[in-house]
């Protein structure tokens, strides 16, 4: 189960990870309180979370691209520094009192190295383990975010009570030196380098053209807008399930011991699948059809402990099979596409959800959700059990992509790659 955990360079790499994420999960907590308080505006605090996503989604793939083409420990000492610095900066504004804009603006300016920082922090993580326990090291990965997540938001309310929210700010500045110590710390003879793309094949329309060329990543990437948008918005639906906020902080602990449990289960299979993908999926649909029929809020916390941990299943594998079965010269730009999906799901789910408990109900917006995913899951099923050439096509008609020819022989889709087995789609395992 932590095999990962053998090297020495991922044990430096996951120590450092854990303290920035608790930092990071901090800081998200003190600015929501900073702009609740200042301004008494719950839409105030969706601005401020929009600002700080914002970028990920207009410039993932620019960020991407960057990522394949420069040496990403460069961009990622470059963007922790930048990083540690506007903490401090957001700690110091705070402290002196200074108005909201200039805690949005910096929110923003976070939020854009954060878009840079990504792509490089996931190519170089992929270097620090040998390829075959990347998928391990993926889900320990999940499990030290969800501890990191318990740690920092247990931990913010007692710190800004005894000390104030700067401190928070100040906190996360230094776990952000935490990860330059561990970048410098690694031994570079011990990493398990990545081909870098060709010359021909580097920039955002090469790595667009990749992904719209093959039907599996744009039903992948559907089907992961779709989980995301209607089945993990569960900040919007737990609120709207509560009836008072200790409920709801009651129900985001159960929430966070299931992604810890998701990572665990995540961590102890040896291989991480597209069918497995799938039957999670399906799984945490019907599980969450089921969440808006129990009674009482402790059916519904029964039943959000294992939703809570497929979910970390499903974005476990998700993020395993993009780099696995892609090129090593496009992962930074793929890992870029993956997480700008993620940030427009949210951004589209959120308001929409909140939309529909507001209309409807709360219960039955998870039932209709539920079986929105559940539908979108199956017809996934269906095309990717189709041979490949009925896939790819089937897949461009659905989103409406014009349908591009395989490569021919010799371009580099389809070029042999020393160490590395032939690359086949036809016969990539699902």
């Amino acid at each position: 189960m932590f095999r990962a955990l053998r090297g020495r360079n991922y044990r430096r790499w996951a120590f450092a990870d854990l303290i920035s994420v608790t930092g990071s999960w901090m800081q998200l907590i003190g600015l929501n309180w900073v702009v609740l308080e200042s301004t008494g505006s719950a839409t105030s605090v969706g601005l401020s979370v929009l600002l700080g996503t914002l970028p990920s989604v207009l410039l993932g793939p620019w960020a991407g691209s960057l990522a394949d083409r420069l040496p990403v420990r460069r961009i990622i000492l470059t963007c922790q520094s930048l990083h540690a610095v506007l903490a401090a900066l957001l700690a110091l504004v705070v402290w002196q009192g200074a108005p909201i804009t200039a805690v949005f603006a910096l929110t923003f300016v976070s939020g854009l190295v954060s878009v840079f920082d990504g792509p490089a922090l996931g190519r170089y993580g992929a270097q620090v383990v040998p390829r075959e326990d990347l998928g391990n090291a993926v889900a320990l990965g999940s499990v030290l975010s969800s501890t990191g997540r318990i740690l920092g938001m247990s931990s913010a309310a007692v710190l800004a009570a005894a000390f104030g929210s700067p401190m928070l700010f100040v906190i996360n500045a230094l776990s952000f030196v935490a990860v330059i110590f561990a970048v410098l710390a690694i031994r570079r003879d011990e990493l398990h380098p990545l081909e870098a793309s060709p010359p021909g094949r580097v920039g955002v329309a090469a790595g667009l053209r990749y992904v719209t060329a093959s039907g599996r990543l744009l039903l992948l990437f559907a089907l992961g807008f779709t989980l995301s948008s209607l089945g993990r918005n569960y900040q919007v639906t737990m609120a709207a399930m509560s009836p008072d906020a200790t409920t709801y902080g009651l129900l985001s602990t159960v929430f966070a011991v299931g992604t810890v449990l998701g990572g665990l289960a995540a961590a102890a299979r040896k291989t991480l699948t597209v069918r497995l993908l799938l039957a999670v999926a399906c799984g945490t649909s019907l599980l969450q059809v089921t969440s808006g029929l129990v009674p009482g809020m402790l059916g519904f916390a029964i039943v959000l402990l294992p939703i809570a941990a497929g979910a970390v299943v499903i974005d476990t594998t998700m993020s395993t099979r993009i780099q696995l079965d892609t090129e090593d010269g496009m992962r930074g730009r793929l890992l870029a596409v993956n997480s700008a999906v993620g940030a427009a799901a949210g951004a589209a789910g959120a308001p929409l959800l909140g939309f529909l408990c507001e209309r409807i109900g709360a219960p039955e917006t998870l039932v209709l959700a539920g079986a929105l995913t559940l539908l979108g899951t199956v017809f996934a099923a269906s095309v990717l059990a189709a041979p490949a050439h009925r896939r790819t096509a089937l897949a461009h008609r659905v989103l409406r992509r014009p349908h591009q020819p395989p490569a021919p022989a010799g371009h580099p889709h389809g070029a042999v790659r020393p160490g590395n087995r032939p690359r086949r789609r036809a016969r990539v395992r699902v």
